[in-house]
């Protein structure tokens, strides 16, 4: 044994060395130990903070949101009551068909009698509903021409030509203001520009203010924003329904075509397919186009759906046809996903016991895979719900003024209608009304993510 091994078993038989050792060894392992913990108390404090940071972040651009957005829910109106002048309105009775009267005669009468309805004077009926209703602005008849929006005119004679028993009656309409007129009293106009800076006159200020103090002008809540489409000659009167319409189409499409097809493709490829190089390469496409930008897809789909195929431009049919070409891998991946998931144990016993494969798949497994594959699909449909770009490539960017009937009148989309009125030239007043559709928008998604958390809830099976 050498010199150096004999003093160390010395110095370990030696108590007061012995105690030395385990003390040092104590104190490399408590040092050790405070390391780790303050390593792992750092790291907590990081992921705490983290969250904390993000959750600021979310709240910050929701608290944005909704303080611009909400106010835009209530617009300025006035109720006025109108008396429908038999004096103003003189273009007489609605024509009826006389006995052995032709068609085209008949015909020739009606719209003679709407070209005189058309002349009528329909403004003059809400300026003298709003002189009767406070007659010390009797003299400032041309200023109260610019107070309400001009389409509240059109308005009035769509219901007289709808029911022409009005004339001679009163009824209380409510009456919007113009959009201006709603900027100036909503405060979102600074007061203190010149006048050659303002869009209204000193005078039709005064009034305004004047009738907001007497109560004539009010704030009410805004359903036009849900019942009309957008408008350009009237902008205080436009809204989503157009837009929203448009959006529903194409929801329906992508449900009724990417999900079930990249349904039966995920089973076919998880299940069924051979595993060789065909299928491999498959596989890897389906991933690559998952992380293919949106506009990648636009593109494809003007190509394609409108340059060969000739459909009509602008229509949801298109739009939701490119957006479940762009649904489709995030569909076929989250399903694949939530069958891998299906422990092995239950197709062998389904399979030892008997069951065919096809038996296996759609009696046992897909069952249980269910849960998994309608929220990747709701998922799928909720990205595609807020997508932009690929829509304006294939003309959903157009202006409409009418609600879609179906899926091949022109439409445009709510990602779009924001987009469109962000870039508006009368700013201070779309810009509420960007926020107030982008929180339509979001509460459509949230409710949509809800749905999925809710059937996940729902259908899942422990095992």
């Amino acid at each position: 044994m050498s010199t150096s091994n004999t003093s160390s078993m010395d110095q370990a038989r030696d108590p007061r060395v012995s105690a030395e050792l385990r003390e040092k060894r104590k104190q490399r392992i408590s040092n050790s130990l405070a390391k780790r913990h303050r390593k792992e108390k750092m790291f907590r404090i990081f992921g705490f903070s983290a969250v904390i940071t993000g959750l600021f972040f979310v709240v910050l651009l929701f608290g944005s949101i909704l303080a611009k957005g909400l106010p835009a829910f209530w617009q300025t109106s006035m109720t006025v009551p109108v008396y429908f002048d038999p004096t103003v309105i003189t273009a007489g009775a609605k024509p009826i068909k006389k006995a052995g009267e032709s068609p085209a005669h008949f015909q020739e009468r009606f719209i003679a009698w709407q070209t005189e309805m058309g002349m009528v004077d329909w403004d003059a009926l809400i300026v003298n509903g709003l002189i009767a209703k406070d007659p010390s602005i009797a003299s400032k008849r041309d200023e109260l021409g610019s107070l309400y929006t001009s389409s509240e005119a059109y308005r009035i004679r769509d219901l007289v030509l709808a029911d022409p028993a009005l004339v001679g009656q009163k009824k209380d309409l409510n009456i919007l203001a113009d959009a201006n007129v709603d900027v100036w009293l909503a405060g979102n106009i600074d007061r203190s520009l010149p006048d050659d800076q303002q869009q209204l006159s000193p005078e039709v200020r005064q009034l305004a203010d004047d009738l907001k103090a007497k109560g004539v002008l009010e704030n009410t809540f805004n359903t036009n924003i849900f019942t009309n489409p957008d408008s350009r000659s009237s902008p205080a009167t436009s809204g989503l329904a157009g837009a929203f319409m448009g959006s529903l189409f194409m929801m329906l499409i992508v449900i009724f075509i990417s999900i079930p097809i990249g349904v039966a493709s995920a089973i076919y490829l998880e299940e069924f397919a051979p595993k060789n190089f065909i299928t491999d390469v498959v596989e890897v496409n389906i991933n690559n186009l998952a992380a293919v930008p949106s506009i990648v897809f636009g593109l494809l789909g003007a190509a394609i759906f409108i340059g060969w195929m000739q459909l009509p431009i602008s229509a949801p049919l298109v739009g939701g046809l490119v957006l479940s070409l762009m649904t489709l891998p995030t569909v076929i991946i989250t399903t694949r996903a939530s069958l891998k998931a299906v422990p092995p144990s239950i197709r062998q016993a389904a399979l030892g016991l008997g069951a065919s494969r096809v038996q296996t798949v759609f009696h046992h497994v897909l069952p249980l895979a269910i849960p998994g594959i309608l929220t990747g699909a709701i998922i799928g449909v909720a990205q595609a719900l807020g997508e932009t770009a690929p829509l304006l490539l294939i003309g959903m960017s157009a202006f409409v003024a009418s609600v879609p009937a179906s899926p091949l009148d022109q439409s445009t989309a709510l990602p779009v209608q924001i987009f469109l009125w962000q870039g508006n030239e009368l700013r201070n007043f779309f810009e509420g009304r960007t926020a107030a559709a982008i929180i339509v928008l979001l509460a459509m998604m949230v409710g949509l993510n809800s749905l999925a958390i809710w059937l996940r809830k729902k259908f899942e099976v422990r095992w």
